[in-house]
């Protein structure tokens, strides 16, 4: 009988186990809604007046800045992410120490024996420890993505955000960013480089067969977590 339920309570245990890993919540950080474009507000119809030298609809603009200025325009932000870092250390201690005890005397002698005196001791000890580490990192991302001005905050500062997906056979690659941006940092041809995006959020990743065959099965995430005895 106890058998039998262990049996049933293992069973059940590992259902669940695996019922939790096919079903992982999506994180909201993560979710597309997150990255969605933005399109510009709708302007209210004005009613046309027709006047002797200018009408509406027919106007020229002939000094427009056409950099992007409002909430929906787009702007292109050039990727030049590339980050170097290196870190190493030495270590090195020593110490000896040493204790000495003298013969012992009896009556203003030493004690002898075979002329060779007895009862003395000594302590001595050595540490030395030496300990060395290296660590080294770097990444490199260049490309370009065309993003959407999401809201215009009150310092005229533009907060930008936007994703570019590519579907290539059987696994598709994306690019998200989203940040801050100054309007005095965008170009003549309205593009700003990613290294002037404050607060910047940067993904690139990928999804399908090929991203699938690339990540670590579930079981062996759980023999390389903390959680791991061994």
């Amino acid at each position: 009988m106890t058998t039998s339920i262990l049996r049933t309570l293992l069973a059940t245990g590992l259902i669940g186990l695996l019922a939790a890993c096919a079903q992982t919540p999506r994180n909201a950080e993560n979710s597309d809604e997150q990255w969605e474009s933005v399109a510009p507000p709708a302007a209210s119809q004005a009613t046309n007046t027709s006047g002797s030298i200018y009408q509406a609809g027919y106007g020229m603009s002939l000094f427009l800045d056409r950099r992007a200025r409002q909430v929906g325009d787009v702007i292109t932000i050039l990727l030049e992410e590339k980050t170097d870092a290196s870190k190493s250390s030495s270590t090195a201690t020593g110490k000896d120490s040493s204790i000495s005890i003298p013969a012992v005397t009896l009556f203003g002698r030493g004690v002898t024996h075979n002329g060779q005196p007895v009862l003395t001791s000594g302590v001595s000890s050595e540490q030395d420890f030496s300990g060395q580490g290296s660590s080294s990192q770097s990444n490199s991302l260049t490309g370009s993505i065309t993003v959407t001005v999401s809201d215009v905050l009150r310092n005229g500062s533009l907060r930008v955000r936007g994703e570019k997906w590519v579907t290539i056979n059987q696994g598709e690659e994306f690019i998200r960013i989203r940040g801050i941006i100054r309007p005095e940092d965008i170009g003549a041809d309205n593009s700003v480089p990613s290294y002037k995006v404050a607060d910047a959020r940067i993904t690139y990743s990928g999804k399908g067969a090929l991203a699938d065959a690339n990540s670590m099965g579930w079981l062996s995430r759980l023999f390389q977590s903390v959680l791991s005895p061994f």
